[in-house]
């Protein structure tokens, strides 16, 4: 019985986001103008539909950006720290980066980082 605390806990969320949409839905705005449901972003109106087919490749490069934003943050905290954890995270970081650079030289040469679709046609 010692999970009270974490069950206290959950109630008291529950009741704080509830108690929050309650405040929000009681004291705030309603619009009724037609301009209310058109979207509206970086001051241009919209044109045309907004169900735009993208390229599969778009999300590649997304994933692919955060894959390796990610690896810079953590070299970025081992190079703040590199002389305190010394030799041993030296290596443990060169074999990181040994796998990152395999990662990007199997994605270039599978091709997920042609984005001329001739190129890809004539492999």
């Amino acid at each position: 019985m010692e999970m009270w605390t974490l069950v206290v806990y959950f109630v008291l969320v529950l009741l704080l986001v509830g108690g929050m949409l309650l405040v929000s839905y009681l004291l705030g705005q309603r619009h009724d103008e037609r301009a209310t449901d058109i979207p509206y972003e970086g001051g241009i109106l919209p044109e045309g539909s907004a169900h735009v087919r993208l390229s599969a490749k778009f999300y590649l490069v997304a994933m692919l950006f955060v894959i390796f934003d990610l690896e810079a943050v953590f070299l970025f905290a081992w190079a703040v720290a590199a002389r305190r954890l010394g030799w041993p995270a030296f290596w443990e970081t060169v074999v990181f980066l040994g796998v990152l650079v395999a990662a990007l030289l199997y994605l270039w040469r599978a091709g997920a980082l042609d984005w001329n679709a001739a190129s890809r046609q004539k492999a």
